[in-house]
């Protein structure tokens, strides 16, 4: 079987390659990457991935990648995926993520093949909810707060088209707040972790820079959530989509205080306004029932792990 996955580099897509690789041999894995992406994820099993490369803003050159691989299944993990960001570029987290996906799945459509695709969206669709619709289903209302939120509204709702008007075999995930190793420092757990890994070296001085503390997360390690990526697409039937989240429900704030607690170093920290949105989504809990029932699936890393592991990427990361 031949697997692909865009977004192979980033934090999710090489945890579900170093997945398939330890419990899939029988796969042989592609990875689409851009010229110009960095491997650094991907180092360690770079022999064991073959990569092509192409742009998902490019549609010709999604055509001749999907001709050249002619995946029998597809993970579609590539995007713009930094909220904050979205807001200081909405045209490019627009294209990158709308017209991106629309080009991958119409090179699938015009290349002629029927391999099984997944959709990743977000919780973020959702935006701020009201506190008598948590646990989140996904039958929820869309109210999305952010420019990358419409972007995954729009990505959510092209997977369901293409399902609907050429039969194509989708399932779309909406999953909440995942993290660990990979995690990229434009996220807050990442960037706390990050700055007190540089406070105990005496790289940057206290105090460490925070921004709303208060939002509420449901929180899950990388590294189940590509597991369920995973059972998802073995059992799930077209069309469908799944709220995913993890067990531990906790604030912004537990998340930092929990990060300090590793430290033997005294870590201060200030509110930076720059790490305000303009808009914010403070309450995320998810109903996973749904997608419990399908695959009697279960996270099965601890919350303290996930974070200490976190700590320990970017203490190993400081030369």
């Amino acid at each position: 079987m031949k697997v692909l996955i865009t977004g192979i580099t980033g934090n999710v897509g090489s945890h579900l390659a170093d997945y398939i690789i330890e419990n899939k041999p029988e796969v042989e894995l592609y990875g689409i990457t851009r010229w110009r992406s960095p491997l650094d994820n991907i180092d360690h099993i770079k022999e064991k991935i073959k990569l092509e490369l192409a742009d998902l803003n490019d549609l010709n050159s999604m055509i001749k990648a999907i001709k050249a691989i002619k995946p029998d299944l597809v993970f579609h993990l590539a995007a713009q995926s930094f909220v904050q960001f979205s807001f200081t570029a909405p045209a490019e987290t627009l294209n990158t993520n709308i017209i991106g996906t629309a080009n991958l799945l119409e090179s699938i459509r015009l290349v002629g093949i029927t391999p099984k695709i997944h959709i990743c969206s977000s919780s973020e669709v959702y935006g701020q909810v009201k506190k008598d619709e948590v646990p989140i289903k996904e039958t929820n209302p869309f109210r999305p707060a952010s420019p990358y939120a419409v972007s995954k509204v729009a990505e959510d709702m092209l997977g369901y088209q293409y399902y609907l008007s050429y039969d194509m075999h989708i399932v779309r995930t909406r999953m909440f707040t995942h993290t660990g190793p990979r995690r990229g420092d434009v996220f807050a757990e990442s960037w706390f972790a990050k700055q007190i890994a540089l406070v105990e070296k005496k790289l940057i001085p206290n105090p460490i820079k925070v921004g709303n503390l208060n939002s509420i997360r449901t929180i899950m390690d990388v590294r189940d959530a590509v597991k369920a990526y995973w059972v998802m697409m073995e059992k799930s039937p077209p069309g469908e989509v799944y709220n995913i989240g993890g067990n531990a429900t906790v604030t912004i704030k537990d998340i930092l205080t929990n990060l300090i607690q590793y430290s033997e170093s005294t870590i201060e920290y200030e509110t930076d306004p720059t790490l305000l949105r303009p808009s914010d989504v403070t309450l995320q809990i998810p109903s996973t029932d749904k997608f419990k029932k399908l695959t009697g699936w279960e996270p099965q890393i601890n919350y303290e792990k996930t974070l200490l592991d976190l700590l320990n990427y970017h203490r190993a990361k400081i030369k």
